[in-house]
């Protein structure tokens, strides 16, 4: 069974943080020039990490990632004919 995830951008002030950052959940992408570390969390811990997170002096602020409860299946969504005909010819 898959354990449902949700990302969360963290921006903070200082790179060395980012060892702290690491222990609330699976640090993917960190940027150097805008201050910002991309987190994986547990749907379930999110409030409770959100919390932790917030209260650490370097932290400035969290933004939480939406994609969890974007719709993916599209209505009235057109094939290309050009790409229909490439994938029965195997290119």
């Amino acid at each position: 069974m898959r354990i449902k995830r949700q990302g969360m951008i963290v921006w903070f002030q200082h790179m060395k943080n980012i060892k702290q950052i690491k222990k609330y959940g699976h640090l993917i992408y960190t940027s150097k020039r805008l201050k910002y570390a991309v987190l994986y969390v547990d749907q379930t811990e999110l409030e409770h990490v959100e919390h932790r997170l917030l209260k650490l002096s370097f932290v400035s602020k969290i933004d939480r990632s939406y994609k969890p409860f974007v719709e993916t299946n599209f209505e009235n969504a057109k094939p290309d004919k050009a790409k229909e005909y490439d994938y029965k010819m195997g290119i």
